[in-house]
């Protein structure tokens, strides 16, 4: 074990030991410092704070089940909040033998001391939260207890603050009063905002995002009250985090409310729709808007084609014009700021135009999240609307834009050409040349983003693009052969570049030798880092073995240890999820190698330990 990592886990048993001493003889004040700290490090040990669960859980419940005063609220509150956090760090397994215990505690909290608990008792937004955990632990378990937690949540997520609308002198006058905030929209409306409950308000929301999100048709009869308090919120300009938790929320609902019907979901979209459209036009800042545009996409995927009417797309079609146009005017205007610096140009003017680039780039890429859920839902008959906006991707592609730029284009014209198929030709003079240039690119993000869009020209371009996939693969090996290929910052465009290779031989390979390409593709194996392109990597090894093809196997078998090697190190590294097929394709293929005993005990000589038990757990599960 690495120094540091033991240093880590002394730490954390010293921190544990004494903490646990603290809470055993403290007082109130220690006690929430205690606690406090004790949440913190089952947050950041995670699994490994399993040691510490058996003495720490029986305190904890302990002070939760008799610090009942009201000068104790605030430890309660505190510890509540612990339990929760140690439940999500050790997992379900573990904290089962205390859930039912935990719940016990918190549901009496809640129904016999409701009467007593104040407006500002503490308690109430540590008991918000803990039922979120408790719910992202227990799974289904936890639906039959939303009769009780819904209430206080939506009690809390349905606040009205105080507003008052404010003139200049009122606003002068009450600038230095720490329990009002302050917003403007447009030129002259000044609104004040008394500060009260917002976090709280903020956390309810998200907490009931939680809840869609973990229970799905679960939270179902739950649907349409939540609906109607989250699309509001959408326009809540005086807190971020409740705008973001009610967009958030918007496609988990969707899910959730499957499950009632296609009238029932038909008329929740149609009360979504025209708002959230609306407040990815109008949203005035850009870390939410990225949110709306998140959401919109999900939506769009949850719904699928033809949930958006031609008004509904022709209005987001100028919607995205519009935010594209600004893109290219706000880099232009930072790009003459640098070009005009003068004596007040310093690092914190650069800093501050490069976080301007940063969230540029973030709604960049949420375009390119719609843009793929346009595709993916709506195929070739999204084209015409695509035309609307082709000119501003095709300025992206250019050359002298900045890299992330390019990057961003690339993903958006790799959606066109994965679901538009074949007839993506009709677009080859724009994005083809750019795609192959960009292989080479020095970033590796957009290595990456072209040598994924080579894959899919493999995979979904059909025999037209035979030629330009020939001329990718020399290209897709030079980025595989850099002597930096393995490198951190290099590890996914070259197993991207792996996997594209293994596409174009697999579906477009008419003018590849692919006894001349395969024993090179199956020198460059395993890959890991990659989840999504591990398993068309695998499949395709797979296809190979099956077909005994000769470039693979080598003569005489001569390749099977090394084809073993690669599957134990998947193994090793858990590339494939349990329940895939290809796992089972791969387990198969080195049971039959297993039944040639004298060869199988060839490769598995060739096995490091770690690899020899991988494997071998894998053969008897």
């Amino acid at each position: 074990m690495e120094f540091l990592e033991m240093a880590r886990i002394f730490f954390l048993k010293c921190v544990c030991v004494v903490s646990l001493q603290l809470v055993e003889r403290g007082t109130k004040l220690v006690l929430e410092q205690v606690v406090t700290t004790i949440a913190a490090v089952a947050d950041t040990a995670e699994e490994k704070f399993v040691q510490f669960y058996d003495r720490v859980m029986p305190c904890l419940k302990y002070i939760v089940q008799h610090a009942l005063t009201p000068e104790l609220r605030m430890l309660r509150g505190k510890t509540i909040e612990c339990v929760s956090l140690i439940g999500l760090a050790v997992g379900q397994e573990k904290f089962m033998q205390d859930a039912s215990d935990v719940m016990q505690l918190l549901l009496k909290t809640q129904t016999e001391e409701e009467s007593d608990l104040a407006e500002d008792d503490p308690q109430i937004s540590y008991m918000i939260s803990a039922w979120a955990r408790m719910c992202k632990i227990l799974g289904k378990e936890f639906e039959q207890y939303l009769p009780i937690v819904m209430g206080p949540v939506m009690k809390a997520a349905s606040l009205k603050p105080e507003v008052a609308l404010l003139d200049g002198e009122d606003m002068k006058s009450m600038q230095e009063d720490d329990a009002w905030q302050f917003v403007t929209l447009g030129d002259q409306q000044n609104f004040g905002i008394r500060t009260a409950g917002l976090e709280e308000k903020a956390t309810a929301c998200q907490m009931l995002v939680c809840y869609a999100r973990e229970l799905k048709d679960g939270f179902a009869d739950y649907t349409e009250q939540v609906v109607k308090l989250m699309v509001p919120l959408l326009k809540f300009y005086f807190h971020d985090g409740v705008r973001v938790a009610a967009t958030e929320s918007l496609p988990f609902l969707l899910e959730c409310a499957k499950i009632k019907g296609d009238d029932y979901l038909r008329e929740m979209w149609a009360y979504i729709c025209p708002e959230l459209l609306k407040v990815v036009d109008t949203e005035p800042g850009n870390d939410v808007l990225s949110e709306h545009m998140h959401s919109l996409a999900k939506c769009i995927e949850v719904l699928g084609k033809g949930c958006l009417s031609a008004e509904n797309m022709a209005e987001l079609m100028k919607t995205l014009d519009k935010i594209l146009k600004e893109h290219f005017e706000r880099a232009d205007t930072r790009q003459q700021k640098r070009k005009d610096a003068d004596e007040d140009y310093d690092e914190e003017v650069e800093e501050s135009l490069l976080d301007e680039d940063d969230e540029d780039v973030y709604i960049l890429s949420k375009v390119s999240d719609l843009m793929h859920a346009l595709f993916g839902t709506h195929k070739v008959d999204f084209f015409p609307y695509f035309e609307q906006l082709l000119p501003h991707f095709v300025k992206l592609l250019g050359t002298e834009r900045p890299w992330s730029d390019r990057q961003w284009a690339i993903c958006i014209f790799d959606d066109v050409i994965e679901f538009g198929g074949p007839a993506v030709i009709k677009y080859q003079e724009i994005f083809l040349r750019p795609l192959l240039q960009y292989l080479l690119d020095p970033q590796s993000e957009v290595r990456q983003a072209a040598a994924y869009g080579a894959g899919m020209l493999g995979q979904f371009g059909g025999t037209d693009f035979a030629q330009p996939c020939a001329e990718a693969v020399p290209l897709l090996m030079q980025i595989i052969n850099a002597p930096d290929s393995r490198s951190p910052e290099n590890i996914n465009p070259t197993e991207n570049a792996i996997a594209a290779v293994a596409k174009i031989c697999k579906f477009n390979s008419s003018l590849l030798n692919l006894d001349e390409i395969l024993p090179h593709w199956l020198s460059w194996l395993p890959v890991w880092e990659d989840e999504d392109e591990a398993p068309h990597i695998y499949s395709y090894l797979c296809d190979l073995i099956e077909a005994n093809h000769p470039s693979v196997l080598g003569m005489n078998n001569a390749n099977v240890p090394r084809i073993v090697g690669v599957i134990a190190e998947v193994f090793v590294r858990d590339v494939l999820d349990k329940d895939s097929e290809i796992r089972t394709r791969i387990l198969n293929l080195v049971r039959h190698i297993q039944s040639n005993a004298e060869l199988f005990n060839v490769c598995i000589t060739q096995l490091n330990p770690e690899q020899q038990l991988a494997l071998s757990t894998a053969l008897n599960q």
